[in-house]
């Protein structure tokens, strides 16, 4: 249930310890993988993809995806970056990250087996869904600052990696947004239409990127956090977007944990908090956590046509 933790300098799903070393040969194993990635998804019409990767050893709970995040056609960043929540070490608190695919990658496990899922929706539900995660203020507007790992996907109190993304997918698809905020896309555009409100959200994006980014970084901070932050004291957004998720049969993944020690650990690290969490569900030694598997299974029950796409890296091959 652990998402991406980050040091400033370099993505990596970590304890904030600093990212491990990579030898040529690793290096150019993950970017050829990152490479055959893109390659698919230029091959497809969509615009969005909703990729997740493995990461922390979660295979005892059953779990081999730990982080999701949406990757775009369209971002001002590069082509398919992936927009994700990290928690950011040094600073303690959660930020949004662009991040291009091969730094997406970079965040594998360099010596083992490695994973990528990929869920792709049929039109409009991915231009709605596009125009919504470019729009700057409506994504840091649902994005809360306080982490946890374990996050209750019914609370609002702290947010992981996988529910920014859940409640961007109600926002955009269930039409939560402020309308003059966001662009919205129905079901009936033409494709003018569609690619207009798409290029929209890109030019402001730009407009408002961060001056201070470097553009040969290969990821960038989602600019204007500190400025949006002040737009978390209004949960009402958040509120609605769970709301309609529960309405609309959402199932967070399930953990049982069998030793208390496990609920002790949130007195101690700062990531994993148990007090956002139902008192019966504490009880009962469980979590409900947004999890990138509970995301797809919904994605799929819920958008007719829905394709999702597992990319394997074992040893050299690729499939």
């Amino acid at each position: 249930m652990l998402c991406a933790a980050v040091s400033v300098a370099h993505a990596s799903i970590a304890f904030c310890d600093s990212p491990p070393d990579l030898d040529a040969a690793q290096q150019d194993r993950l970017l050829r993988f990152a490479a055959l990635i893109k390659r698919s998804l230029d091959d497809s019409s969509r615009r969005i993809a909703l990729v997740a990767r493995s990461g922390m050893d979660l295979g005892d709970m059953g779990v081999r995806y730990s982080h999701a995040g949406i990757s775009l056609r369209d971002s001002a960043n590069t082509a398919w970056s992936v927009r994700q929540l990290y928690f950011a070490c040094d600073e303690r608190r959660s930020r949004l990250f662009d991040q291009g695919m091969s730094g997406f990658v970079l965040g594998l496990d360099p010596e083992g087996d490695g994973y990528v899922s990929v869920v792709q929706v049929p039109p409009p539900h991915d231009a709605t869904l596009a125009a919504a995660a470019l729009d700057n203020r409506l994504a840091l507007t649902l994005l809360n600052g306080a982490y946890s790992a374990n996050a209750y996907p019914f609370s609002t109190q702290f947010q992981n990696c996988n529910q920014w993304v859940i409640e961007m997918l109600a926002t955009a698809w269930g039409g939560l947004a402020d309308p003059d905020a966001t662009p919205r896309i129905t079901p009936d555009a033409t494709p003018d239409a569609i690619t207009d409100a798409i290029t929209d959200a890109v030019t402001d994006a730009v407009t408002d990127a961060a001056p201070n980014a470097d553009p040969n970084a290969g990821s960038a901070a989602t600019p204007n956090t500190d400025r949006a932050a002040d737009r978390h004291d209004d949960p009402t957004l958040r509120t609605r977007a769970q709301r309609w998720l529960s309405a609309s049969g959402y199932q967070p993944s399930l953990f049982r944990v069998a030793y208390r020690p496990m609920i002790w650990a949130s007195a101690f690290v700062p990531w994993v908090h148990t007090r956002d969490h139902p008192d019966e569900d504490i009880d009962g030694k469980r979590f409900r956590v947004s999890m990138p598997a509970s995301i797809e299974d919904f994605v799929r029950a819920r958008i007719p046509g829905a394709t999702r796409t597992e990319f394997c890296l074992n040893g050299t091959r690729m499939v």
